[in-house]
């Protein structure tokens, strides 16, 4: 009689491998080669491989359709010799490197990279300290002041800028602007019934900071507020229990909770008021005298308004080369900050 034990041996032995046939077959226990996956299992495999490929494919060719080959046209284009001949007879001559010397010898260039820096470093600085007082007014208010002060914020984030534009225009119009009534109604500084804001450097820039800062604040003040919110109670507990102030706990406390999405926003306010044009292209028009010219707006009077698209499209470059400049340092920040909190 066999033991238990051998009986156990031997049917353990006897039992067929998965991808084998028995204790002798390939792939089985007893041949010592490993154990392959069956057909259908490597089937899926690959078909679970491929599937953030297909979901990834329409946008994929969307940014091949809308960005990269426009990126590419607008290069291209900056080395040719193009203009209104071009556009009828679809031939430009090539240029080489003519577009690009008269751009950068041109006596606007450097006063117009310096102005779009200082505008831009206005914007965003306004706009990311206003926000960030929104956002800390929002965590202080009731659940029904809080959420129409919400609503109050996406719907001016969501006025289109051509509308606001215009309405701000209507707002700072001589004769029959709001505000210049306003001010004479005061009786303090006088008659102010035909004051052109867009006339004086100083007033014009006025009145397009705060338009562009008053789009953006509703953005920066929300995405604050939701990261803000994500903030244990408990941090500020302890922060009370040990006396500090409220400045002192909005310093240790939020500011560096907050840090990734101060980061975040900032690159994309950057981006965007880098890239402002309608605001100032119907406030201002880029005057008085190329007081509110930037790199935008002069693009625009190169290419259509001088005809010169190639000198437009290789300012348009030169914009873009800078832009990347200007945000790669945040946008290295912002992947190392997110591989820390791997």
């Amino acid at each position: 009689m066999t033991s238990t034990a051998e009986q156990a041996t031997g049917s353990e032995q006897s039992e067929p491998v998965a991808g084998g046939g028995g204790t002798g077959g390939i792939g089985g226990a007893g041949s010592g080669r490993p154990v392959r996956p069956g057909r259908g299992v490597r089937r899926r495999s690959a078909v679970a491989s491929r599937a953030p490929l297909v979901l990834l494919a329409p946008a994929a060719v969307l940014l091949l359709a809308l960005v990269v080959y426009p990126l590419v046209r607008l290069v291209v284009i900056s080395f040719q010799d193009y203009g209104l001949r071009a556009i009828f007879t679809g031939e430009a001559g090539f240029a080489g490197v003519s577009n690009y010397t008269n751009i950068l010898t041109d006596a606007s260039f450097w006063p117009v990279i310096l102005r779009t820096v200082l505008v831009t470093g206005a914007m965003v600085l306004g706009t990311i300290v206003i926000g960030m007082g929104v956002a800390q007014l929002l965590t202080r208010l009731g659940v029904v002041m809080r959420t129409v002060v919400s609503v109050v914020l996406v719907l001016a984030w969501a006025m289109p800028n051509v509308a606001s534009s215009l309405v701000w225009q209507w707002l700072f119009q001589p004769f029959y602007g709001v505000l210049n009534w306003l001010i004479t109604q005061l009786r303090v500084f006088g008659d102010h019934t035909q004051d052109n804001w867009a006339s004086h450097p100083g007033q014009a820039y006025t009145i397009v900071l705060t338009l562009v800062i008053w789009q953006a604040v509703p953005f920066v003040a929300l995405t604050l507020y939701a990261a803000q919110s994500q903030i244990a109670p408990e941090y500020y507990e302890a922060g009370a229990l040990d006396g500090a102030s409220t400045w002192t706990m909005y310093r240790a406390i939020t500011l560096p909770a907050l840090a990734p999405t101060l980061l975040l926003v900032s690159i994309l306010s950057v981006i965007w008021d880098f890239n402002v044009f309608n605001q100032i292209w119907l406030l201002t028009r880029g005057g008085p005298e190329e007081a509110t010219l930037t790199l935008g707006i002069w693009t625009f009077v190169k290419s259509f308004v001088s005809n010169a698209y190639g000198q437009g499209a290789a300012i348009a470059v030169i914009s873009t080369v800078i832009l990347g400049a200007l945000t790669s340092y945040y946008i290295r920040r912002l992947v190392r900050s997110g591989e820390e909190d791997l």
